[in-house]
């Protein structure tokens, strides 16, 4: 009959949401097909592209921005996308080494603006261009926007511009601490946790709604800590006393004219003109090279010798990944960074490895499973650790190998405790008319579930078994620092110590970067300190095309895929829920797995 309905029987599907299925698959698989030949279509015709020339007389423009990784990056095949891909700290290490040590180069310009990475890393960039300046040839820094990190940096050089109309937003450091238990109360979302540790207090920014006064004490610690070392390296640079650069600061932030007034930069100068200015102190005309360029370029004579000397990285947060996590894959999983670890002590060329790690830790057993694997290569090969911005909890623990351990001043380190965690959602469902229900074989089957809180029972649970994973990450720390449990457990509760002040309490040997850490190792291994290594990062860079052909990439699933488009309608969601903070910021990491995590107790960002 006309304008009825067809009926259906339950489960049926109709013709034509088969067809629309079919359709948008092809449609998909023919994007895909396009995609893919027009990245081999670029990787043939720029991916043999010969190596730059670099000309008698060349300026190094180095251009330094965002996040600086510890691992390269995969090589992209497409130049104006490979060009905008940071270097890495090994990598930028390197090219000023090389620069230093290359006749053709005569001077940088330095650059840096939008810097994303800690005051470690910016420890260790300063320092490699304070070597440089030692092969007698000029650094000038040009600004455009920058702010307190970006002059740290540009302290290093000889003179320092910025345009007559810009702002320097230097007016000394700030840490804003995040407290979200208000938020996740008004759409009934309870997050539980149990602790050891009187600092360990990442639980706090979801369970309470202000600092403790542990938490407290530690970040003025570190404030204090950082903006000690700020305003003796600006007065370093600037050549003037620190108590005449502290009241600076406080006038801050500067307009051209003030900063010039002030003594924070040199000249008020336009690009162009601070170029023009370096070829009258040349006394002629230069070729411009960029960074990106000039990292292509193979090492000078006598910079590398062929001793090697692995730099094996672990950088993020520790998980216990997939089963066929490659070496490489996002954050630190015990999987990959097992079969990294395997793969440098099996390797016979290899002489020594630094062991460079930049994490605030994770999951507690994947933590210990590394750390095993880290003693193994340790016994075979002289090793070094070398601490970046981040080697707290996790990453602290992971570091215990006996092996002496050096970090910079402004290492956030320790952090020696464990939490368990996880979410009640209960709340949440009653809002949006939702019901699970628990049907259980097993006395606690149901301890993490998320849809009811921890009874008394199950929180007497939980305290025990975190307790035993305490006892064990303080017995570990004894055994590698070689101390007594009852020094290291003072020392430990979950507090977060700056390098400097690690290493006055025993839980680092040395202050220094990667030179320091290749000097150690160096001994160690017995290899002269005149003679040349060969720094070979662990995992490598990679291209594009390696990644595809890895058969041991854990390559996702078309299902894995819906529920990642699924898990970000959900994000999107809550985002809204919470006022636009989206869940990824409040479960990072290990941290949205649960369980018992060596994790530092809060992301410190200061400003």
């Amino acid at each position: 009959m006309r304008g009825s309905a067809s009926p259906r029987m339950p489960g049926c599907v109709s013709v034509v949401a088969v067809k629309r299925f079919f359709g948008g698959f092809f449609l998909g698989l023919l994007f895909a097909a396009l995609a893919l030949v027009i990245l081999v279509v670029a990787a043939v015709r720029f991916g043999g592209s010969r190596t730059p020339s670099v000309a008698a007389n060349s300026t190094l423009v180095l251009h330094l921005e965002g996040d600086l990784p510890e691992q390269p990056p995969i090589d992209l095949p497409i130049p104006f996308l490979a060009e905008r891909q940071a270097p890495s700290i090994v990598e930028t290490w390197k090219l000023l080494r090389n620069a230093a040590a290359d006749t053709r180069i005569k001077a940088i310009v330095l650059e840096p603006r939008d810097l994303g990475i800690g005051w470690a890393k910016l420890e260790e960039l300063r320092a490699d261009i304070v070597n440089f300046k030692k092969s007698g040839k000029p650094v000038y820094a040009y600004l455009r926007g920058a702010g307190t990190r970006e002059y740290y940096l540009a302290t290093a050089a000889d003179r320092i511009y910025m345009s007559p109309e810009d702002l320097l937003d230097v007016k000394g450091l700030r840490a804003e601490l995040m407290f979200v238990k208000g938020t996740l109360d008004k759409i009934g979302v309870q997050m539980e946790f149990q602790h050891v540790g009187k600092y360990k207090d990442a639980p706090d920014m979801f369970t309470k709604t202000s600092s403790s006064p542990e938490t407290r004490e530690v970040i003025n610690g570190v404030l204090d800590q950082f903006y000690g070392d700020l305003i003796n390296t600006i007065a370093e640079g600037r050549k003037k006393h620190p108590t005449d650069i502290r009241a600076v600061i406080d006038r801050g932030p500067f307009l051209g004219k003030a900063a010039l007034a002030d003594g924070l930069v040199d000249s008020l100068n336009y690009e162009d003109q601070v170029f023009d200015q370096l070829k009258n102190l040349l006394k002629y005309e230069t070729e411009k090279i960029e960074g990106y360029d000039y990292g292509r370029v193979p090492a000078p004579s006598g910079v590398e010798g062929s001793t090697k000397i692995a730099l094996l990285v672990g950088q993020g947060d520790i998980t216990r990944g997939g089963t066929n996590d490659g070496p490489g894959a996002d954050g630190i999983t015990a999987s990959g960074m097992i079969k990294l670890i395997r793969q440098v002590r099996d390797d016979d060329s290899i002489k020594g490895v630094i062991l460079r790690v930049d994490s605030p830790g994770g999951d507690g057993i994947a933590s210990d499973d590394i750390l095993h694997e880290a003693k193994l290569l340790s016994m075979k090969k002289p090793t070094v650790i070398s601490m970046s911005d981040l080697a707290a909890s996790g990453g602290y623990f992971i570091a215990m190998t006996g092996d002496p351990v050096v970090a910079y001043r402004n290492t956030e380190t320790g952090s020696i405790g464990v939490f368990f965690g996880k979410v009640n959602l209960r709340g949440l469902y009653d809002k949006i008319g939702m019901n699970r229900e628990i049907l259980k074989r097993g006395h606690f089957a149901d301890i993490d579930t998320t849809t009811a809180p921890l009874n008394d029972e199950q929180r007497a649970k939980v305290q025990a078994e975190i307790e035993i994973f305490y006892k064990g990450f303080v017995e570990r720390v004894a055994e590698g620092r070689k101390r007594k449990y009852e020094d290291m457990e003072a020392l430990a509760q979950g507090r977060v110590w700056t390098g400097a002040q690690a290493k006055l309490n025993g839980l680092v040997d040395e202050i220094g970067g990667i030179d320091r850490a290749v000097e150690m190792v160096k001994q160690r291994a017995k290899i002269a300190a005149s003679d040349k290594i060969k720094l070979v990062p662990y995992p490598p860079r990679r291209t594009w095309m390696q990644v595809l052909l890895d058969r041991d990439a854990d390559l996702p699933s078309l299902d894995s895929w819906v529920d990642r488009r699924a898990e970000a309608r959900m994000e999107t969601k809550l985002a809204e829920l919470t006022g636009g903070l989206p869940l990824h910021s409040l479960l990072h990491g290990a941290l949205a797995q649960g369980g018992i995590l060596r994790l530092m107790p809060y992301r410190i960002d200061i400003r």
